[in-house]
């Protein structure tokens, strides 16, 4: 399994999520203690899908993600580049349009979305700034973006007890649950090495994102950014 440099290799990470998807979701679930239906909730707060709204939802996987979209009237497309997420998915929900497809070099056109999100996948794109620009490409002019991903706990006593759970705990309990649990590795570190809020804030601005904002969930443990085409 890679260490978690940002320069990891498409095809490595690739591998890794197809290995995980069997058991993904119930996976986090477990690790995150539950946490991950509350920041499922936040980030279609922060969409806000309307009926007849067109909605990209990168790192779909098995397309969770996208479920609540779809129950509000908007057009969803579930996007991910892990074939093993994308069977799974479209095996539990047949009904969404799955579309395989590399956060990079997406393959859809220029305008096409009222809204694009990506949450917990960011982190593990080859090239986050491409991806963010990509993601403005494809995002009509006063569209919107909202980014859920692990940030930084912003009390530095309780910063200290979650490095910790990463590093030891997380991929000890991923070796009862999940169906890859060596990916959890790669994944606890890549969540250590991630910047903070701001400095994500300061990607956004630069792929051509404005209005910048983010709201702290659970501690700092997960950030959503939010901003407009």
């Amino acid at each position: 399994m890679p260490r978690a440099e940002l320069d990891k290799q498409p095809a490595d990470v690739q591998k890794m999520f197809d290995a995980v998807a069997r058991r993904y979701d119930l996976t986090n679930d477990v690790l995150s203690l539950g946490q991950d239906r509350r920041w499922r909730r936040a980030v279609t707060d922060a969409v806000d899908p309307r009926p007849g709204e067109r909605v990209l939802d990168l790192a779909a996987g098995t397309g969770t993600s996208s479920v609540p979209f779809a129950a509000a009237g908007s057009y969803v497309v579930p996007c991910d580049f892990s074939l093993g997420m994308l069977a799974e998915g479209k095996r539990a929900r047949p009904g969404l349009p799955f579309a395989a497809g590399d956060a990079t070099r997406l393959p859809f056109a220029d305008d096409t979305f009222d809204a694009v999100t990506i949450s917990f996948g960011l982190r593990n794109v080859v090239d986050p700034h491409a991806g963010l620009a990509e993601m403005r490409r494809v995002t009509r002019p006063g569209g919107r973006i909202v980014v859920c991903e692990f940030s930084h706990p912003t009390w530095t006593p309780f910063r200290t007890v979650y490095i910790e759970y990463l590093m030891r705990a997380l991929p000890s309990v991923a070796r009862a649950v999940s169906s890859a649990p060596d990916a959890y590795v790669y994944l606890a570190e890549s969540i250590r090495a991630w910047p903070d809020q701001a400095e994500l804030a300061g990607w956004l601005a630069e792929a051509g994102w404005g209005a910048v904002e983010w709201l702290d969930l659970s501690g700092g443990i997960v950030a959503l950014h939010r901003a407009r085409a």
